[in-house]
């Protein structure tokens, strides 16, 4: 198996689980946090997904981001600042963050991974040892893949565990 085969497949795996976790959220559950310094299942969707844009498009592709190239910030009614993704947020930021409507956070989080898909079908082993600057110092873009998947299978598993605190098991 070729690695960026291993990658495609790491995140179609993580897909169906986040696919599963959201699956029938009520907007109330969506924005549900389970303490007052604890992030909502709809904010960590929408983090997961900007830290994709993030990593795949500036970071290694330097390239406008699907948040600004698709206009995404208008969608989900959202500041159009290409370097704002949940990062670094204070418990104040959670709290006020306005989750957008599940299926506007899933448009976007498709249309990422659309995006991210097409990169990754033309991506060589050659390609993945390629260095890159980035906010981190200099990575090569195999590091910058395995921190992206790294960063969503993180978030993936706190969607679903929130929604078990939420509705039990499998419900």
């Amino acid at each position: 198996m070729e690695t960026s085969d291993f990658i495609l497949d790491t995140l179609e795996r993580l897909q169906s689980v986040v696919t599963v976790a959201v699956n029938g959220l009520s907007h109330e559950e969506l924005t549900w946090q389970p303490g007052a310094e604890a992030n909502s299942i709809g904010f960590i969707l929408w983090h997961q997904t900007r830290a994709e844009d993030v990593l795949i498009h500036d970071w290694i592709q330097q390239k406008p981001q699907v948040w600004v190239t698709e206009q995404w910030y208008q969608r989900l009614k959202l500041p159009e600042n290409p370097h704002d993704n949940g990062w670094g947020y204070t418990t104040e930021q959670i709290a006020a963050f306005p989750v957008p409507e599940l299926k506007e956070l899933l448009g976007y989080a498709k249309a990422t991974r659309t995006q991210t898909i097409d990169y990754l079908k033309n991506a060589t082993a050659d390609k993945l040892e390629q260095a890159i600057q980035t906010p981190l110092g200099e990575l090569t873009i195999g590091q910058t893949l395995a921190l992206t998947l790294c960063e969503i299978a993180e978030h993936t598993g706190q969607i679903a565990y929130l929604r078990g605190l939420q509705r039990g098991l499998d419900k």
